[in-house]
């Protein structure tokens, strides 16, 4: 069977091996792809692996051959798995790969806003401390996390990980959740309502898939609903959150900080309201990208392939 890559450098610019992969068929591999050429790409294809190039109807009807879509992430919505389905092609995504990865992002985002460590550190280079008279100094307030309120809204397996490191750091969790009655055991989490969760919770971190439900979780309404002073972070999707009625409660003081991995448009064009914002912290979507996730990712995209092949396809979306 002949594989295809769509758009390989994202997930893999260098430091790990393809080999796994390119021996289940012939490989052809592309770095990155104009989106307008994917049909084209793909060609004759009966696998095509793709990170963020949409797969669409269209696509599909061009690609006669095509039998398998491998996305190399865990979110799906670049493909249109109802056409997918209509037509038997099966679709997996590759699940749970970046859990601890993400989970330690977001405290890495959580404790630059308390601790501004980077900060300091460039003051200290700077001479600042050489030339102050006492044997300390900060330049910012110092947050300490024990006892405060963190929301944890989405509670898969992300939402459940990051909830554990909360409480091992002396937080109190709220744990919001789509389906309640599915939760099962919340390992020491309190359930609540989304708006009870906005109304008590001095932190707020989201987990939640993009659905037409989520985007815009984050709005004016929502964040009016919040304590003054909320501390809000993002390493799910970017739409969730609405761009310029961050902006305008960042600049109010409402919401204390901002912290996120991700933005409505990626990379982030000229007019993004958050770029520039003051008490905005934004990496580029970095959170899932450390080379032991990376790995666990190529190691399940082999695993999905060689399921399919045999018959007993897994992680299978849509």
């Amino acid at each position: 069977m002949k594989i295809v890559v769509l758009d390989g450098y994202a997930a893999n610019p260098g430091d790990l091996s393809w080999d796994a992969i390119s021996a289940l068929g012939e490989f052809e591999y592309h770095d990155r792809i104009n989106h307008a050429d994917a049909a084209k790409t793909i060609g004759d294809a009966e696998i095509v692996l793709t990170n963020k190039v949409p797969i669409t109807a269209e696509i599909m009807d061009c690609c006669k051959n095509l039998k398998y879509i491998g996305v190399l992430a865990t979110g799906y919505n670049i493909i249109d798995t109802a056409a997918a389905k209509a037509k038997g092609i099966t679709v997996c995504n590759i699940p749970a790969y970046s859990t601890t990865s993400v989970t330690q992002f977001v405290f890495a985002l959580m404790l630059e806003y308390c601790c501004h460590v980077a900060h300091h550190s460039d003051t200290v280079h700077a001479g600042k401390w050489s030339a102050h008279p006492d044997f300390t100094y900060w330049d910012y307030p110092l947050v300490e996390l024990w006892g405060k309120t963190l929301a944890v809204v989405g509670f898969g397996s992300i939402g459940r990980s990051v909830s554990t490191v909360a409480q091992a750091l002396g937080m109190k969790v709220l744990a919001v959740a789509h389906h309640p009655e599915k939760v099962g055991d919340t390992g020491g989490a309190e359930l609540v309502t989304m708006d009870e969760a906005f109304a008590r919770a001095d932190f707020i971190t989201l987990h939640t898939p993009l659905t037409a439900e989520t985007t815009n979780l984050i709005n004016s309404d929502s964040i009016a609903k919040m304590k003054d002073g909320v501390v809000i972070i993002n390493t799910a999707r970017g739409p969730l959150v609405n761009d310029a009625d961050m902006r305008a409660a960042l600049d109010s003081g409402k919401v204390a900080c901002f912290a996120t991995d991700v933005l409505s448009q990626e990379p982030p064009r000229d007019g993004n309201p958050l770029i520039g914002a003051k008490n905005c912290i934004i990496t580029p979507h970095i959170a899932w990208a450390p080379l032991e996730a990376r790995q666990r990712l190529f190691n399940i995209c082999a695993e999905n392939i060689k399921s399919w092949m045999d018959g007993k396809p897994q992680n299978v979306v849509g």
